[in-house]
């Protein structure tokens, strides 16, 4: 098992959060809690799995679609989820967001609507711009740092605005909601009721807080009238994504051979690389005790940020119900964003994402990746609790 609590350097990686910092904060050799990779190493037994290839020396083309691959998926959403996959229901994709693109023009038309709930991870905006269709932008209804849907907005929304997909992110990302079965139930009856098409980004499926548990989009099966398709990986989960390599789960086999015929047809991606084939596979069969480690050290670490926020009654922050992201409230610190990323990042060398990254409803939070050591974390929530008094103090 991987030691959750050293900390291992990643420099020299070419990591994009830690070697390529500069990019986003335009400082060198900042404490960085940025995009949502961990700086935890991939369970040890698929250290081994991975070590043993490398030994072999053959990195061929490598297929995708047979038993071992689909099955290791299925195993895993019927263990930790208690849903059904029928193997031939999941495809390779190289990214979510790949398959995301894909899907948009799947389902939808050039100049059609596309609605999500947002604040929203901010690959969705570059996605759904870039494929000329249009954001239709839903704000989750903030109270008091718990989030929820106005259903009744929603279905005007619904009503007026004629989205051709609703883009789900669950668990979402920037703020932890794990979405109810009473929830997904009534959202879904808007896309039955509106013919909504559903596409499900569940990537953070993993990581959650105890007693929170995921409902897969496709546990909904029977409910569901419209085209749905459940977007994932494995590499948000075992901090994976630099092997590459995502899987898209398609209950409607047309839509599976539309989504296929571009992936090897139109765009020559019908290979997966060796070495995250063999990752998913491992991880999927053998690594859940490795899971079961990771939520108990970022539930601690949940913890010791809040004590340390706490220690300020302006900022407020409440633990997210999953990721192993904080969003962090700062709208009654009496500064604007720029004044304290600038002491956050000149001073502080530290660096943490502004939270209008992922969108406007973010303008006021700070988006912290607890995905590290508490070291770590305690570290960075002391740095950025200095630069707010060192600004009181001005």
């Amino acid at each position: 098992m991987s030691n959750f609590n050293e900390q291992r350097s990643r420099y020299g990686t070419y990591s994009t959060q830690w070697d390529y910092v500069q990019d986003r904060f335009g400082e060198k050799d900042l404490l960085p809690f940025s995009i949502s990779d961990t700086d935890f190493m991939i369970p040890d037994g698929t250290i081994a799995v991975l070590d043993e290839a490398v030994t072999k020396g053959f990195f061929g083309y490598t297929r995708w679609n047979h038993l071992d691959y689909k099955e290791s998926i299925g195993h895993w959403f019927k263990q930790e989820f208690d849903c059904s996959i029928d193997p031939e229901w999941c495809v390779y994709s190289p990214s979510v967001i790949y398959s995301l693109s894909v899907c948009l023009q799947l389902l939808s038309q050039k100049g059609e609507k596309v609605m999500t709930f947002t604040p929203c991870y901010d690959a969705f905006f570059n996605c759904i711009g870039g494929n000329q269709r249009e954001l239709l932008a839903f704000s989750l209804t903030n109270q008091n740092e718990e989030f929820t849907i106005d259903f009744a907005a929603l279905a005007h929304a619904f009503e007026t605005e004629k989205p051709a997909i609703f883009l789900l992110c669950n668990p979402h990302n920037p703020t932890g909601r794990v979405f109810t079965e009473d929830e997904l139930s009534r959202l879904i009856a808007l896309c039955n009721q509106y013919e909504v098409a559903i596409i499900s980004d569940e990537i953070h499926m993993d990581v959650r807080r105890p007693g929170k548990q995921h409902l897969p989009i496709l546990l909904f099966a029977d409910q569901i009238e419209v085209p749905v398709v459940l977007l994932s990986s494995a590499s948000k989960t075992f901090n994976s994504p630099g092997l590459g390599g995502s899987y898209g789960i398609f209950s409607d086999e047309g839509l599976r051979e539309q989504f296929l015929s571009v992936l090897k047809g139109r765009d020559g991606l019908s290979s997966i690389p060796y070495p995250a084939l063999l990752a998913t596979m491992d991880c999927y069969r053998n690594q859940k005790k490795w899971v079961e480690e990771l939520n108990q050290t970022v539930d601690e670490n949940f913890a010791e940020l809040k004590k340390i926020l706490d220690g300020d009654p302006r900022l407020r922050f409440t633990i997210p119900e999953a990721t192993y992201l904080g969003w962090i409230n700062i709208e009654n610190v009496p500064y604007s964003m720029e004044e304290l990323q600038r002491v956050l990042v000149k001073q502080e060398k530290v660096a943490i994402m502004k939270g209008e990254t992922y969108g406007p409803e973010g303008a006021t939070y700070l988006r912290f990746n607890l995905g590290a050591p508490k070291e770590k974390i305690i570290d960075g929530a002391e740095r950025l609790m200095r630069g707010i008094r060192y600004l009181d103090e001005q």
